[in-house]
């Protein structure tokens, strides 16, 4: 393990403990809000990478559908 690992290992447990120190209610809203950011994200990334995959696909023999009918599909 290098230093950058363990300055960021103990960053980490440091928001883990700071975190721990909010009410339950805040600890709520917090997991929330993360989870919020991350699916936005993903769905970002997901935008990002669509015309890429159009393109390296050249002449399409797929059904392209939009990327909230494509995260339904993986959810069955």
């Amino acid at each position: 393990m290098d230093i950058s690992q363990i300055r960021k290992g103990s960053r980490f447990q440091s928001a883990v403990s700071a975190v721990e120190l909010l009410s339950v209610e805040d600890q709520a809203m917090l997991i929330e809000m993360f989870q919020t950011r991350l699916q936005q994200q993903k769905v970002s990334e997901l935008e990002q990478e669509v015309p890429e995959v159009r393109q390296e696909c050249g002449v399409s023999n797929f059904d392209f559908v939009s990327i909230d009918d494509f995260l339904a599909e993986l959810e069955l």
